[in-house]
């Protein structure tokens, strides 16, 4: 339980940083513009790629004013969440703040696009898409789910290209522990062809396809309904493979097997043909949009927090594109590079689009769909629990209910790493977490509730940690005057120096504190508590 005294302090914290963090975005009152600085700089945007030409184009034409660019602390804790899902060191923002260098952001995204942790976030979000866990209604079981993790994580590692990516995907055949991809058909709460269709639709296409008429869905069915599955000696090891023995779904013409593929076109197999095959050629070849579509549609929306079609898998004619230019430029941009997906994300990080402020120039809600503001948003569940964790020198403590191998965390284990969608804590289920049930993006609860809130305020875990973590405390011990401390605490929890109010609102509250110790821990937690930590802005 806090004390009236530390009530007080997260007052007069919230009432620098809570207006302007709520869920709609808002430009601050004349009484509060002192602090602008904070979030957002004086420079008006200007192109810096053809993303920005496309994008201001539009608002122009709309008649919409763009925000200004973020500032450099907000620029620096935005990439740093969107890019490696983990905020900046206390160094790393001292550094970065300091550098002169005009061309600084476009160097610290080159920087965290080739840190690990890039390769461990981006993993985390595919494995959401894909449905990696181990229990119902998904049963991959933990030695697959680690093969598969593993896999997919190279591939992100390694740059991989998409297409090579996809297709190993959807023609792979062998063993579910030793052949990682298979698990892509294993990843499904049924093997019927339709629900495989289904699947490959939402995964690769951008599209829901258990609504479309039942001829075409049957159609894209039929590409499937040769997929096997057996059993081996081994413990819950499986075969995934071509069945010529399953009867074909789809059209035969003299005997010869006719597949009709979801632009109408009509593929005669050969025999002895893996009809996946048939279909993987079709979905990855250059001029076939779909693919390419559907990835950088993604991409979008996870940088951006809303996709160009959104949502970015319900692609359909009924749901057109805010900025069909824009959308088709970039797939242009993936297949020209050879479907390079991390010159996709330097294009849009590197853009004013992305850097902008999160603060409107206009109050008219068709804003927000053409881009003219960043949008204010809950980090991820996994990603606030590591940024606890950091802040306090903390662990999390996961648990399973399958006793099986490879379903326990060692100490210290990220929860953007975690592989397993089985394993779990209560601070990842409270703020959201996908159950990866369905792949579906609307999967992750990114609204924020009351209990959420409370269990920040109030939970014993979040006092133990804040009391008991080796790095906060360490953090206090090496801050000199209380200047220092509460600038250490502001660099480390929220990425950027203090404000002079802040200072002051800091100050005064430390001298009616008990001890200096104790008023760190209470300017800790009102920092953890405040919108500025738990939101992406």
């Amino acid at each position: 339980m806090r004390t009236v005294s530390a009530a007080r302090i997260v007052c007069l914290v919230a009432a620098v940083l809570g207006p302007r963090l709520g869920v709609q975005a808002q430009r601050p009152t004349a009484a509060s513009e002192l602090t602008i600085g904070a979030y957002e700089s004086t420079t008006v945007p200007a192109p810096r790629n053809e993303i920005d030409d496309l994008v201001f184009g539009r608002l122009k034409t709309l008649g919409i004013q763009p925000a200004r660019l973020s500032s450099d602390a907000v620029f620096l804790r935005r990439a740093y969440l969107d890019v490696i899902g983990t905020l900046p060191t206390v160094e790393e923002v001292r550094a970065f703040l300091a550098d002169p260098d005009p061309g600084k952001r476009g160097r610290l995204v080159d920087r965290l696009l080739e840190r690990d942790e890039f390769a461990d976030y981006w993993a985390m979000k595919w494995c959401d898409t894909l449905r990696v866990k181990s229990e119902f209604p998904i049963n991959l079981w933990p030695n697959a789910v680690q093969a598969y993790h593993r896999w997919i994580r190279a591939g992100i590692r390694d740059n991989v290209p998409y297409d090579r990516f996809v297709r190993a995907l959807l023609t792979a055949s062998g063993s579910n522990f030793r052949v990682p991809p298979v698990n892509f058909y294993r990843a499904v709460d049924s093997r019927e062809p339709a629900r495989l269709a289904a699947a490959v639709a939402l995964t690769f296409m951008g599209t829901r396809v258990e609504a479309s008429p039942a001829p075409r869905l049957a159609e894209l069915a039929a590409f499937f309904s040769q997929v096997g599955y057996k059993s081996t000696g081994e413990w819950k090891e499986e075969i995934v493979f071509f069945d010529a023995d399953k009867r074909w779904a789809g059209s035969l013409d003299g005997g010869a097997r006719v597949g009709v593929l979801p632009d109408g076109a009509r593929v005669r197999l050969a025999p002895g043909q893996d009809p996946r095959e048939a279909f993987a050629a079709w979905l990855v070849a250059p001029g076939n949009a779909w693919l390419a579509r559907a990835c950088v549609n993604r991409i979008w929306y996870w940088l951006m927090g809303r996709g160009i079609v959104h949502e970015p898998d319900d692609i359909r004619p009924g749901n057109r594109p805010a900025n069909p230019e824009l959308l088709a430029f970039l797939e242009r941009e993936l297949v020209a590079s050879r479907f390079d997906v991390k010159r996709v994300y330097r294009l849009i990080l590197d853009s004013s689009t992305y850097q902008l402020s999160f603060l409107p120039q206009t109050d008219r809600p068709e804003a927000e769909a053409n881009f003219a503001y960043a949008l204010v948003r809950p980090i991820d569940a996994e990603v606030l629990v590591d940024a606890v964790c950091q802040v306090t020198g903390t662990t999390e403590q996961y648990s399973s209910a399958i006793p099986e191998p490879y379903t326990f965390a060692p100490a210290g284990q990220r929860s953007i790493a975690l592989a397993d969608g089985s394993i779990t804590s209560a601070l990842l289920e409270m703020f959201g977490r996908p159950p990866r049930d369905t792949g579906r993006a609307s999967e992750r609860n990114t609204r924020p509730d009351a209990a959420q809130r409370l269990n920040l305020l109030n939970s014993s875990d979040i006092q133990r940690r804040l009391q008991q973590g080796a790095r906060l405390q360490a953090l206090v011990q090496a801050s000199g005057d209380q200047r220092q401390l509460v600038t250490n605490l502001y660099l480390a929890i929220l990425s950027r120096f203090p404000t002079g109010e802040e200072i002051g609102a800091a100050a005064a509250y430390a001298q009616s504190a008990a001890n200096r110790r104790i008023a760190a821990i209470d300017l800790a937690w009102a920092l953890v508590n405040s919108a500025e930590f738990r939101f992406r802005h």
